[in-house]
């Protein structure tokens, strides 16, 4: 029998060595990649899914705190003092008032503001809107809490579409906000409540129970107080209460 020779095991010892090198890379590639990127791969994934619990958690204490503040209001309360009233040159009465948010103890809790009003007669555009039960099931801040607005003040002699805007539309009333919504998630929460104030439809739609407007109205005197009271029933009432002391 003819033996092999040297130049034919030549190629079969070089092929040997080939299966062997590059077995052996794909074994340094595999303890590599296990040893160095896996690791590297699962710190990564880590981290990303501890972004995540992060945001859930900062949006759901941005809810908690949303509905926290919600839940301090089942009625607001405003004072107007009529400040002088006078008849203009066609005989008019004319009455500049201040008008002021205050809080159950008397104390304001926004800006005073004073208004030059024709008409004798004033008016206090309100409205209050209730959202259906299973928002308490989605989270929502709004869950089962009427929202009421102060919206316009206007008189016998002056159209409500003409009126002063008490509570300016697509911002939050600062009683509730604090002077300003203080998350993403609040001033959304505004911009959508604005956008089904004015759309019934929409509201419908989005689990609106019930919206209540109401425009109550009272005879202004000169130098008189009068409170006014917004209820999450959405009753409203107008009282006289102290004389003005004249300085």
């Amino acid at each position: 029998m003819e033996q092999d020779s040297p130049k034919r095991k030549l190629p079969v010892r070089l092929a040997l060595w080939g299966t062997l090198l590059v077995a052996a890379a794909a074994a340094g590639i595999y303890v590599a990649d296990q040893l160095l990127v896996a690791p590297q791969r699962d710190l990564k994934r880590q981290i990303e899914e501890q972004k995540r619990e992060i945001a859930r958690l900062e949006e759901q204490n941005e809810r908690l705190e949303t509905y926290i503040k919600l839940l301090r209001f089942t009625e607001r309360k405003a004072r107007i003092e009529v400040l002088d009233q006078q008849l203009n040159e066609s005989g008019v009465p004319v009455s500049r008032i201040r008008f002021t948010e205050i809080d159950g103890a008397g104390a304001p809790v926004t800006v005073a503001r004073e208004f030059t009003l024709a008409g004798l007669e004033v008016y206090i555009d309100t409205l209050t809107i209730r959202f259906e039960d299973h928002f308490v099931e989605q989270g929502d801040p709004l869950k089962g809490r009427a929202l009421m607005l102060f919206r316009r003040i206007f008189t016998s002699r002056i159209r409500p579409e003409e009126g002063y805007v008490l509570d300016r539309d697509g911002l939050p009333p600062e009683v509730y906000a604090e002077q300003k919504a203080s998350t993403d998630f609040e001033r959304n929460l505004w911009r959508r409540f604005w956008e089904l104030a004015k759309d019934e439809d929409l509201a419908r739609k989005n689990g609106v129970r019930a919206i209540h407007g109401d425009a109550p109205y009272t005879r202004l005197e000169r130098n008189k107080v009068y409170h006014v009271t917004l209820r999450s029933t959405g009753e409203v009432s107008i009282t006289l209460g102290s004389t003005l002391l004249v300085q």
